[in-house]
């Protein structure tokens, strides 16, 4: 278990001694600081459980010092000391943040037992942020924003929530598909059954077909015991297959019959199961035309996209942007028992004006790295570091970059959201379609690895 650190602010080297002696012989671990400044950089360095401050410093006084340290981590409860005490002192050390006040001598046991106490209250408000933030993260709102594109999302939802029809949701990796599955079973009918959900992109054939299907003893090499797929665990709730475009070919007609028939069968069994079971589904990919260039079968398709919901990319609704990076904040802010984290204004600009490549699991990220690595307060344009990516570079992200880097960078990535279709990108771009091929030759970008056939 960590042990306790107290933050000791007081000038006098003699008293400071003392109390540190004291302290590190009952289990504490004691940081020092004799001045507001010193005290200031040390609270936010060593992220003390409780600070333990002199009324009267070198360079001021702890009724300057409190709301200081309150911005940095409001959390952390505060004790002053005082040599001269009065009610009138104690009512505004309280109003600036102190959780106690006491006077001076003060007998060490005594300050022990505040301390214990302080540290204590401390960590079950941090047992509680931490079981409401699991709380929150298990009850994830799919539609949060208030943009055109997220409320008609949230009303196709809500109109067909109650369905047993297979469901298919459409939208880039991060754009929340998972969340929004999991919306549905949880306010559906089969809500009081299992959520069951695979990976297809992460597993190989055989281990899909193990995974999703199970199979009998000796059916394969290593198959020991026989073992019970998915499909079954799943039964009268939701299967939830995310990137179902990546599914093997070989077992797209096994999940086929499990729709159209309700039944499968284990590896190595000769015997149908029937199961019941919703789908829902996710891709990033066009379905439709992985089906008509037969990458995916298309009986498999029409069966899976019976209801389709489109999750919008966050660049698409960058109105939604900052008051999801608020909510995530809070929600980051409670698992680690701290206050609700804010946004200054150019990092509000910063966040908008970003491509968000990787979209809402990128901004979560983005934010959970800053709130990690900032030094306490509102998060700056400097406490944000962003990840561009190869295929979605971001224009905050590339400083460093030459003048004809940006504009390769650029070129190409308009050329991929308009499939290397030239005439398309050279509108987007504002060019004429001739400039844009010489552009294309000087810059030595090849537009046929853009290309994917028009839907």
């Amino acid at each position: 278990m960590t042990r306790t650190r107290i933050l000791l602010v007081d000038d006098e080297p003699g008293i400071r001694l003392g109390m540190r002696g004291f302290l590190t012989a009952h289990g504490f671990d004691v940081d020092e600081a004799t001045s507001l400044a010193e005290a200031q950089e040390a609270f936010r360095t060593s992220r003390p459980d409780v600070a333990v401050v002199d009324y009267r410093l070198t360079d001021g006084t702890a009724l300057e010092l409190l709301p200081r340290l309150k911005d940095i981590d409001a959390s952390v409860p505060l004790v002053v000391l005082t040599g001269h005490g009065s009610i009138e002192l104690a009512v505004q050390a309280v109003k600036e943040g102190a959780e106690q006040f006491l006077t001076k001598p003060v007998e060490l046991a005594v300050l022990k037992v505040v301390l214990d106490r302080l540290v204590s209250q401390r960590r079950e408000r941090q047992r509680l942020l931490a079981e409401r933030s699991r709380i929150i993260r298990g009850t994830v709102n799919p539609f949060m924003g208030g943009s055109a594109a997220i409320r008609a999302l949230q009303a196709q939802a809500e109109r067909i929530i109650e369905s047993d029809s297979p469901v298919l949701i459409t939208g880039e990796t991060g754009s929340g598909k998972s969340v929004l599955a999991r919306w549905l079973h949880e306010g559906g009918p089969r809500k009081d059954a299992p959520f069951v959900d695979l990976n297809c992109a992460a597993l190989s054939k055989d281990l899909l077909d193990s995974e999703l299907f199970g199979h009998e003893k000796g059916a394969f090499t290593g198959a020991v015991a026989a073992k019970q797929g998915l499909l079954e665990v799943a039964d009268r709730g939701t299967l939830f297959l995310d990137e179902i475009g990546d599914m093997d070919s070989a077992v797209q007609p096994k999940l086929l019959k499990v729709l159209e028939e309700k039944r499968f069968r284990r590896l190595g069994d000769v015997r149908d199961r029937r199961v019941d079971v919703r789908l829902i589904a996710a891709t990033h990919q066009d379905l439709a035309v992985a089906a008509r260039d037969k990458r995916f079968r298309s009986d498999l398709y029409f069966r899976v996209s019976t209801l389709i919901l489109h999750v919008p990319p966050l660049r698409e609704r960058p109105e939604d942007i900052v008051g999801m990076a608020h909510h995530f904040l809070a929600e980051l802010g409670a698992a680690r028992g701290r206050g609700g984290v804010g946004l200054q204004p150019d990092a509000e600009t910063a966040l908008t004006r970003y491509a968000w490549p990787g979209n809402i699991r990128e901004l979560r990220n983005v934010l959970e790295r800053a709130v990690l690595l900032s030094g306490g307060g509102p998060l700056s344009r400097g406490d944000l570091r962003f990840e561009a990516t190869a295929g979605e570079p971001a224009s905050d992200a590339d400083d460093h970059l030459t003048l004809e880097e940006l504009e390769r960078r650029h070129i190409e990535r308009i050329l991929r959201r308009e499939h290397g279709h030239v005439e398309r990108a050279a509108a987007r771009l504002g060019i004429p379609r001739s400039s844009l091929y010489e552009r294309l030759k000087r810059l030595g970008i090849n537009r046929s690895g853009f290309q994917k056939p028009d839907p």
